[in-house]
């Protein structure tokens, strides 16, 4: 078998095991492995390969590292709607006795805070965050 094929082996392998892990990361390695599959069809030594290989796998993963995708943004838990199906949502606050009330929501009492720049007002209000089993919102 061919030295280029090989390399293609290898590379279509870690492609789908990145299928599993759900990072670039094994990606970048098989571009590294793609481009030694190159080196091998353009006649170089295996050692030449390895090293073509290896050269462009380190870089690509230093690309991915620097890039957006290679840190995954950190986002407070209490305020990622992905997290919690409540943020987003709208309520009604009929009454507020010093920046805080209690409201009727989902079927039950919540202890309800104004958010940082709310004007306390009778109204509808958007959840932008839950601290236990207190409401924060804002504004709508």
């Amino acid at each position: 078998m061919n030295d280029w094929v090989l390399w293609l082996i290898m590379a279509g392998v870690l492609v789908v095991l990145e299928m599993f892990t759900g990072t670039f990361y094994l990606l970048m390695i098989a571009i590294g492995l793609g481009f030694g599959a190159l080196a091998a069809l353009f006649g170089m030594s295996v050692p030449a390969q390895t090293i073509v290989a290896a050269v462009v796998g380190v870089i690509a993963t230093g690309v991915l590292h620097r890039s957006r995708f290679g840190h995954p943004a950190k986002q407070n838990p209490a305020r990622d709607h992905n997290v919690n199906i409540d943020i987003g949502q709208r309520l009604t606050v009929a009454e507020w006795q010093g920046g805080k009330a209690r409201v009727m929501y989902r079927g039950a009492l919540w202890d309800v805070e104004l958010g940082q720049g709310a004007i306390a007002e009778a109204g509808s209000f958007k959840i932008v965050e839950v601290q236990g089993n207190r409401l924060i919102v804002a504004n709508s």
